[in-house]
């Protein structure tokens, strides 16, 4: 049975805080874990459609190159790409903007650039989360200023109560309260990217660092 792709961000995706389940994939970190807000169930979903999407959107062009944001974004880039039926030239960015704080700082800095140059090509950032926006208009700007033929912006998440500058994510899967968040590649002080979910952890786990 086949069904048409949803336009994701015009689908309804405020995500419901009562989910009561937890599961023990790393049982190591289940004492620090408060709430699944976002299932593994649900990501892959997600990540389909936006395959789907993408799929079609790119179709009739010579080539896409994904652009990962690391860390965070390594583990959405590369289920993603599983999603996308074309053929797919891969890069990779590491920025900070964080440290060991649960908020950005608004200062970022570029760790690693991209390896190749991306003059008229075709180019989608690959983002695990938005929140303030601050990193992703920063990179836009950068990226603009080499001159790709387009440039789009695929996020699994955005906090947009907290979001400080206007963004347009053309492919955008689930709104989020503002609350930190770890798991699918997400991370506090380096640990919980391994979960396949998106979850808050308890206060106690990270109040020094607020």
């Amino acid at each position: 049975m086949h069904t048409r792709a949803m336009v994701l961000p015009e689908t309804d995706s405020r995500i419901d805080l009562t989910v009561p389940t937890l599961t023990a994939h790393v049982p190591d970190y289940e004492k620090d874990i408060e709430q699944i807000l976002i299932s593994e169930e649900e990501i892959k979903d997600c990540l389909r459609r936006f395959g789907e999407q993408i799929t079609a959107d790119y179709a009739h062009e010579d080539s896409l190159l994904l652009v990962g944001v690391l860390k965070g974004a390594f583990i959405v880039m590369a289920d993603l790409a599983r999603h996308i039926r074309l053929p797919l030239e891969f890069d990779f960015m590491a920025v900070s903007s964080y440290g060991m704080a649960t908020k950005t700082s608004g200062v970022v800095r570029i760790l690693k650039d991209l390896e190749h140059e991306i003059e008229g090509r075709n180019v989608l950032l690959v983002e695990d989360i938005v929140d303030s926006g601050l990193t992703l208009s920063y990179l836009l700007k950068n990226l603009r200023t080499r001159r790709p033929k387009s440039l789009e912006v695929c996020s699994l998440m955005q906090k947009t109560d907290v979001q400080q500058v206007p963004l347009d994510i053309k492919y955008r899967g689930f709104e989020i309260p503002p609350v930190f968040v770890v798991g699918y590649g997400l991370d506090y002080a380096e640990r919980f990217r391994n979960l396949p979910y998106v979850a808050t952890l308890k206060p106690g786990v990270y109040q020094e660092a607020v």
